[in-house]
């Protein structure tokens, strides 16, 4: 007869594989390991700053393993997926094992597994077993749910039990991070991370996924109305507040003042105070004085708007305002700067520091340049993010703690009270076990005897 090769069932190999303790032992490892990466290699950071830290070839190399935005990746995903499922089907393994305690009706009790117990309390009454499983059978009710009696050679059993149910703590707490597991992965999957700088008196609708070229269309505007920043006396920003409206199909239905740690909260989407800068006035008023001359000519301009310069002089155009202008390797702060366009030479660039009316004097040429009013603009930057999962997170810490509660501080208890005929005396038993906690259970049934004791006069 040949011989004949016996293969197990590919369902029972994929089982077994996600119900290895093995197997959560190597994802805990690995997610622990990807976790301490994305802690020293800075998330979601300007590409730039990734090129400089760590050269070309190491930026290529975790660019391609999206070291960069890693719980994002489909790795780490991945990752997540399997220890989700890796839970469930051991939770589910190990609940089949305990079936036969969890999902029964009534119990079964052993008499022999109780009388093995080492700790025990014992006093005699003068009344007959018959008497007793009566009275003390009420007492058993009132304390524990489930109670039965059984004879045995001499006497009576009564048994007792209570908090079977708590055995599911351990389920609740494997329940609980399976949640937590999910909800980071629907947030993974479905949210987003973005931000938008809005100057004030500006809205935008759209704001720049972070880490990305794309834009995502929030589906209403976010406008700001003002925006205010206190300092230190060291100069150092205090608190920065805006003030948002949101805007529905350009009617306002949402307002308020947001600072750092204190979002708006709208259609499932987070606006928090990220940031903030200035940007140059709509409208900057410029002095020209003729060095032939000595006049003085004021003009309102602004970015990308040309003067004409009076007696011939030329033209201005602002092109741009520098927020760190450096002059011979020193930084003189904020400088508009512009192109001077003489009738009869070439055009030179021209740098105007708001911080040193009188610097284009050095420059020597027939016109002076300088800055008489700009009242910069402030605009708010804010961090705009949506994640979906955020109310499974939630529940799975709340049931977290519930499940913890009941699996370090409850117990499934049993108790057993044995009366034992002794000439015309009984002698009672009392021995109880517990799942967890024994010494409390011994308290625990050394308490509940002084109550059986007390019920009856002893002899």
């Amino acid at each position: 007869m040949p011989n004949q090769v016996m293969t197990a069932d590919p369902f029972s190999k994929i089982w077994d594989f996600f119900s290895s303790v093995k197997l959560t032992i190597v994802l805990l490892l690995s997610l622990a390991a990807t976790s301490i990466i994305g802690t020293l290699i800075p998330q979601n950071e300007d590409p730039a700053a990734y090129f400089k830290a760590f050269g070309g070839y190491l930026y290529r190399l975790f660019n391609i393993l999206d070291l960069f935005d890693m719980y994002h990746s489909w790795w780490f995903q991945l990752l997540l997926i399997l220890l989700t499922t890796n839970i469930i089907v051991c939770s589910i393994d190990r609940m089949s094992v305990n079936r036969r305690i969890l999902f029964v009706k009534n119990p079964t009790f052993k008499l022999p597994r109780f009388r093995n117990i080492k700790h025990k309390e014992k006093f005699e009454n003068k009344r007959a077993p018959e008497q007793l499983k009566e009275i003390y059978q009420k007492l058993v009710t009132r304390y524990f749910r489930y109670s039965h009696i059984e004879a045995t050679e001499h006497g009576f059993a009564i048994f007792g039990e209570k908090g079977r149910w708590t055995r599911f703590g351990v389920y609740t707490v494997h329940f609980s991070v399976v949640l937590l597991l999910v909800g980071g992965l629907i947030g993974s999957m479905f949210g987003f991370d973005g931000f938008v700088n809005i100057p004030e008196g500006e809205s935008a609708q759209r704001v720049q996924v972070r880490n990305s070229t794309e834009t995502f269309n929030l589906g209403f505007e976010i406008r700001c109305e003002d925006f205010d920043v206190s300092f230190y006396d060291t100069g150092a920003p205090k608190e920065f507040r805006s003030s948002l409206t949101i805007l529905e199909q350009g009617r306002p239905v949402l307002k308020k003042d947001i600072i750092v740690n204190d979002p708006l909260r709208y259609k499932g989407i987070s606006i928090y105070q990220s940031s903030y800068g200035t940007l140059p006035s709509s409208d900057v008023v410029l002095s020209f004085t003729s060095r032939a001359t000595g006049k003085v000519y004021t003009q309102k301009t602004g970015i990308g708007r040309p003067v004409v310069i009076p007696e011939k002089l030329g033209t201005f155009d602002i092109k741009s305002l520098v927020r760190s202008f450096k002059f011979k390797g020193q930084d003189v702060g904020e400088a508009l700067v512009g192109i001077l366009t003489p009738p009869d030479g070439d055009p030179a660039e021209v740098a105007l520091p708001l911080r040193f009316p009188s610097f284009d004097k050095m420059r020597k040429g027939n016109v002076l340049i300088a800055v008489v009013e700009n009242v910069p603009r402030f605009y708010t930057g804010l961090q705009v993010n949506r994640d979906p999962g955020v109310w499974v997170v939630y529940c799975g810490f709340m049931l977290m703690i519930i499940g913890c509660y009941i699996t370090f501080f409850m117990a499934h208890q049993q108790i057993c009270i044995e009366l034992v005929r002794t000439g015309e005396k009984t002698e009672v038993i009392v021995v109880g076990t517990a799942n967890k906690n024994k010494t409390g259970m011994h308290t625990r049934v050394t308490g509940f005897a002084d109550k059986l004791a007390k019920l009856e006069p002893n002899v």
